[in-house]
């Protein structure tokens, strides 16, 4: 007979061992800091009443209904559900941060550039001397807006090179919800304008999904582009996910201006319709990535103020800033790149070494950039002047950031008219600039200028945009304020941080937690920390709250720890776009050793007189890459941007599209790049005659159209805007349905060879020619395939103006593709587009 007493042990020592198991596992969030007690206005169940949520779990499970259900409405009684409201105090937030601007831009950090708007922030609040950025545009923008380093939330390069690693495959993810869904879940109203890096370039057309635009990651509007760069007179812009063309009915439109107008009259129309309700705000114009594109009154203000030649500013640059107290009294100017080792033998010219053509066209560029500057940081004060004017100022978090990394070293070492040419590794000489000497920045060029600027522009430190090994390239400038809460105006915090310190700022400024959950997701834990101690003058030298950082970007990297910083050597600058030999990723490198408290620019390296202290660092290295999805390392630039991703068009060779059809995307159009290719288009002529574009993809600044032309069939090929390449029918095509054909037949292998092309019409050739060359890796990143009009710029102003639009029938166009004739070589087909592009 069983004892029923003992029977029962077993079970109740599961019990508790059940309970102990879920205690352990519950403690640690439980221990945790409590969130903020809940703040109820107004009476329950009343359509007034209003609730903070407790922000843990996003979002709050749905409250109980307050009131009563009798059989008929006379015998029940209402209970409205509380509208979520953030904390009581909470401030409203506008995050600011430009594009491609390194610490010695601004003239609130000693810049030659006039930043009044930036200026002020800083006189109301506080500057910041050691904050920093990861070297690069979508990794910072993705730590920004998540609070976790990049390589935690996929973005451990640009979306345009994504690779299938979870560090680098540009997917955020579910688990690392962004600031704008934590504070739109709390009550606050979110926005989003202008650039937008963080949405892979797969999923920008109609076909989604949308999950990772602006308004899936939790910011209810979206003004703004999407890319890397847009052209800023004819913009890639939507709002929300729609394309809108306002430049149509507003002559002279600018997108640097277009966006402050589009954020003042949201912040108005909120502040009509709820103006208790806080808003959050994330302001990042493409100003001033290139294009550099100003409106031609900010290029007038700087004419002739750049004669002095670059190594005469990053003089003047570092006065400026010794004087303002933004780098500390004994900072040495780190030396001028003349083939040293420590810059891998890089070289650039000296001032006085060159002739009075180069003096002309390179202070024009210089003249250009700053006009850009200032114009951009003239329309950011437009936006703070707003909320000066609704009364909200006081009660506005403020943070403006000067650049997402470095200054840019992409327009080569001479610069260029014609920026996506430069990237692909194409020249334009000096003599041929001068022709668009007074076009610099007009809506006929995408200019960039000459690295040698952006080296001085990032004064006092080495190297530039793309470098995370130096200061160059992740040392920015920031302001914030906040008159409610920051009292110390005017002053100076040395503490070090990082991007990803912004979001946990923002959310203790609010009072509202990270959340353990978001839409029933566990989230990955926030990597930043608060700077909201630095806000009070007592705090102004304290230690700071972030001892470790790790930098890494294609195989440039430093670890920071404690005030001690050990940084790779790059083998390679940045202008040369991943064209030159590149070492061993892992052991190849050369490793460097500063000890930022008494050497700020890192000018001294002491790397061989304390190994074993640069061998704690690279160990120590190696622990936060490992625990932040850095591995595998690799140094490669262009085999990424051309490594399979995933794509509509993966593996399709024929496409096939009837009637008229604008705006899809160039990642999910027939790539026509390194390859022959067959369009085919079947047309109906009218009666009065034909005219307008068939079908087109890119534009002004490099792209292919075929169109009838005063009824005649005509093919334009355009290299990158450097030079157009024509076929053309002598005869108008008679009414009726016609056949036009363009075959092309590509003389690889490699990438920008030439090939022969003939067009015909109705199976009958009217025009063949052979071309030198073709666009190497990128034949657009902000223009659409077109079919039946031409959206946003022609491919040949001579010919048409947009839209264009086809006056007969399209019934179809079909595009066929032949196999890719890249190059198996990475490296030797990098070198072959190089040398085949510039023939």
């Amino acid at each position: 007979m069983i004892d029923e007493k003992n029977r029962s042990l077993p079970k109740q020592k599961w019990l508790l061992a059940t309970g102990l198991a879920t205690l352990l596992v519950t403690l640690p969030s439980l221990l945790a800091a409590p969130a903020a007690a809940q703040q109820v206005t107004g009476t329950p169940g009343s359509p007034s009443a209003t609730t903070t949520v407790d922000g843990n779990y996003l979002p709050n499970p749905p409250p109980a209904f307050g009131g009563d259900i009798g059989l008929e409405t006379k015998s029940s009684k209402t209970s409205w559900p509380p509208t979520i409201v953030p904390p009581k105090g909470a401030p409203n937030v506008l995050l600011i941060m430009t594009d491609d601007q390194g610490y010695g831009i601004t003239s609130t950090f000693g810049g030659v550039i006039p930043t009044p708007a930036m200026d002020r922030i800083a006189q109301m609040g506080l500057r910041y001397t050691q904050f920093n950025s990861t070297a690069l545009c979508s990794p910072s923008r993705a730590a920004i807006i998540t609070g976790r380093n990049h390589h935690s939330v996929g973005f451990g390069v640009i979306a345009e090179q994504a690779t299938g690693y979870p560090g680098y495959d540009a997917i955020i993810g579910v688990d690392n919800a962004t600031v704008g869904e934590i504070l739109k879940q709390n009550g606050y109203a979110t926005s989003w304008f202008g650039k937008n890096h963080n949405t892979p370039d797969y999923q920008y057309s109609s076909a989604g999904p949308f999950t990772q635009w602006p308004i899936g990651m939790g910011f209810e509007y979206f003004y703004g582009f999407m890319g890397g760069e847009t052209d800023q007179w004819t913009p890639y812009l939507f709002r929300n996910t729609d394309q809108i063309f306002p430049w149509r009915d507003q002559p002279g439109y600018n997108l640097i201006t277009g966006m402050a107008d589009d954020a003042i009259q949201h912040m108005k129309k909120l502040n009509a319709s709820a103006p208790d309700k806080p808003f959050f705000v994330y302001y990042v114009p493409g100003g001033t990535h290139a294009p550099h594109q100003p409106k031609p009154e900010w290029i007038e203000k700087f004419k002739g103020k750049f004669d002095m030649g670059w190594n005469a500013m990053r003089e003047q640059i570092f006065a400026n800033q010794k004087r303002l107290g933004v780098i500390p009294a004994n900072t040495t100017l780190t030396p001028w790149p003349d083939g040293q080792a420590e810059y891998g033998g890089s070289k650039l010219p000296k001032w006085d070494t060159l002739s009075a053509m180069e003096k002309r066209m390179f202070a024009r560029q210089a003249e250009v950039f700053a006009g850009y500057v200032a114009y951009t940081d003239n329309e950011i004060g437009r936006v703070i002047k707003a909320v000066e004017d609704m009364g909200k100022l006081d009660n506005t978090l403020i943070i403006y950031i000067s650049g997402d990394n470095g200054t840019s070293a992409e327009g080569s070492t001479i610069g260029t008219p014609f920026d996506m040419a430069a990237i692909q590794g194409i020249d334009v000489p000096v003599a041929e600039q001068l022709k668009f000497y007074d076009a610099w920045g007009s809506p006929q060029t995408t200019p960039h200028m000459s690295v040698a600027w952006s080296w001085g522009f990032d004064t006092p430190f080495k190297w530039t945009k793309q470098i995370a090994s130096h200061f160059g390239g992740t040392r920015q400038g920031m302001a914030i304020a906040w008159p409610n809460r920051i009292k110390d105006a005017g002053g100076i915090r040395t503490q070090f941080h990082h991007l990803i310190d912004v979001v946990p700022t923002i959310l203790e400024a609010a009072g509202i937690p990270a959340p353990k959950m978001v839409n029933g997701i566990a989230q990955k834990p926030i990597e930043g920390v608060s700077m909201t101690y630095t806000f009070d003058k007592a705090n102004a030298n304290a230690p700071s709250t972030r001892s470790t950082q790790y930098f890494e970007m294609m195989g440039n990297r430093a670890i920071y720890h404690d005030g001690w910083i050990a940084s790779t050597t790059p083998p390679q600058p940045p202008w040369l776009m991943g064209l030159a030999e590149m070492p061993d990723v892992l052991n190849g490198y050369k490793w460097e050793l500063y000890n930022l408290a008494e050497d700020y620019s890192q000018s001294n390296d002491l790397a061989a007189k304390m190994p074993d202290k640069l061998r704690q660092m690279q160990e120590l290295f190696l622990v936060e890459a490992a625990n932040h999805q850095v591995f595998p390392l690799s140094n490669d630039v262009l085999p990424r941007i051309l490594a399979p991703k995933p794509s509509y068009t993966a593996g399709r060779s024929e496409f096939n599209y009837e009637g008229e059809l604008t705006g899809t995307p160039n990642s999910a159009a027939p790539n026509t790049l390194a390859k022959s290719y067959t369009i085919t288009a079947d047309v109906e002529v009218s009666a009065d005659g034909g005219d307008g574009m068939i079908v087109t993809d890119g534009g002004r600044f490099g792209g292919y159209g075929l169109y009838l032309l005063k009824g005649k069939p005509v093919f334009t090929y355009n290299f990158l805007g450097i030079e157009r390449f024509r076929w053309e029918g002598r005869d108008p095509l008679t009414p009726g349905k016609h056949a036009i054909k363009f075959d092309f037949t590509y003389e690889g292998p490699g990438m920008a060879k030439g090939g022969a092309g003939v067009l015909a019409v109705d199976g009958k050739e009217i025009s063949s020619k052979r071309i030198p060359h073709t666009i190497p890796v990128l034949l657009t990143i902000d223009e659409t395939f077109d079919i039946g009009s031409d959206t946003r710029t022609p491919v040949d102003d001579a010919d048409y103006q947009v839209p264009f639009r086809f006056t007969g029938k399209i019934n179809k166009v079909q595009v066929k593709l032949g196999p890719s004739q890249l190059m198996p070589e990475d490296q030797k087909a990098a070198r072959e587009m190089r040398n085949n592009a510039n023939k």
